[in-house]
């Protein structure tokens, strides 16, 4: 049985927007037009009928960090996604996901760790409690959300392994199966979906192998039933049903680096300083908002990680 472990980034589930609320005014936002044409990116996910809450629900973080921003309506961070896997539009992951099996459910573990295998999910998860945390998610293309995540932190799961000090990285590996993945029967992307991190990144506190939101189980077009959430690295960061973590030397493949490199850097730190070929980054939209806001270094984050990246220089690094 999970079990809820106070950290100083958590927001009580009881400050957590009700669903209700938000659905209430979908149909105003609709109307505001806030609607967006579908481009081929990669992205957390975003929404043509989110909507601003009543009340703020804070946001606590370590060291300080808090935010009274509301929190994403459930309907809208599950229902208008990013996983190509099922398709490329953004409904698709919504309507096509539920071919996917979760349950069982392994993850390969392997390269420089004392302790390989092939794990079941339950027995990867079991010796770590399951943590609450809510954390914002940006989006590349200036979308953002605010989400209650569930699960352990990938520090944790990382040390069990007992990595070689020869471990520089950690690469993710996602399902390949397009009879579950419909999408993966194009060649929109070369599968399976690949993503990476270096090792001090994922040993970071704010690192969280995510396995539900919004006090639930992931659905499946989120990600089930394990995804990655790196809060200061943009939403494509967040590779989804993970199936392979390998700790690595060289720096791994990630997808979209190898996809279009002038556009998405390996170490996709959000920095309003580094644009898009084909748009800025120093604003965003909360997805309900009609306002922008500035983007915010480290997407808010800056005072726990920035240290992790003393001395790059984060326009080549980016």
């Amino acid at each position: 049985m999970p079990i809820r472990i106070a950290n100083a980034w958590d927001a009580p589930e009881r400050e957590v927007t009700p669903e209700a609320l938000w659905l209430r005014r979908r149909e105003f936002l609709r109307g505001a037009g806030l609607a967006a044409g579908a481009l081929l990116l990669p992205a957390c996910g975003r929404t043509e009928s989110g909507a601003v809450a009543a009340g703020p629900s804070p946001v606590r973080g370590p060291d300080g960090f808090t935010t009274d921003e509301p929190a994403t309506a459930f309907e809208a961070a599950s229902s208008y996604n990013n996983f190509y896997e099922f398709g490329t539009d953004k409904e698709d992951p919504a309507e096509r996901a539920g071919s996917l099996v979760t349950r069982p459910w392994s993850v390969r573990v392997d390269g420089e760790v004392a302790k390989p295998g092939t794990i079941p999910l339950e027995d990867l998860l079991a010796p770590h409690p399951s943590e609450e945390r809510v954390y914002r998610l940006r989006c590349v293309e200036a979308w953002s959300m605010v989400i209650p995540w569930r699960g352990i932190p990938l520090g944790a799961l990382l040390r069990r392994l007992e990595p070689t000090s020869r471990a520089k990285f950690v690469a993710f590996e996602t399902l390949l199966d397009p009879e579950q993945m419909p999408g993966q029967r194009r060649s929109v992307l070369d599968w399976p979906y690949r993503e990476g991190l270096r090792i001090d990144e994922a040993m970071h506190p704010l690192a969280l192998l995510a396995t539900g939101m919004y006090g639930r189980d992931l659905p499946n077009q989120n990600g089930a039933p394990l995804r990655l959430v790196v809060p200061w690295k943009y939403g494509f960061k967040s590779i989804k049903s993970i199936v392979r973590i390998s700790l690595v030397e060289q720096q791994p493949p990630a997808t979209w680096n190898q996809q279009a490199p002038d556009e998405y850097g390996f170490y996709s730190n959000v920095n309003p300083d580094v644009d898009h070929p084909r748009w800025s980054q120093r604003s965003e939209r909360r997805v309900g908002e009609l306002r922008r806001r500035p983007t915010l270094p480290f997407n808010g984050y800056a005072e726990q990680v920035a240290g992790l990246y003393a001395g790059m220089d984060l326009r080549k690094h980016f």
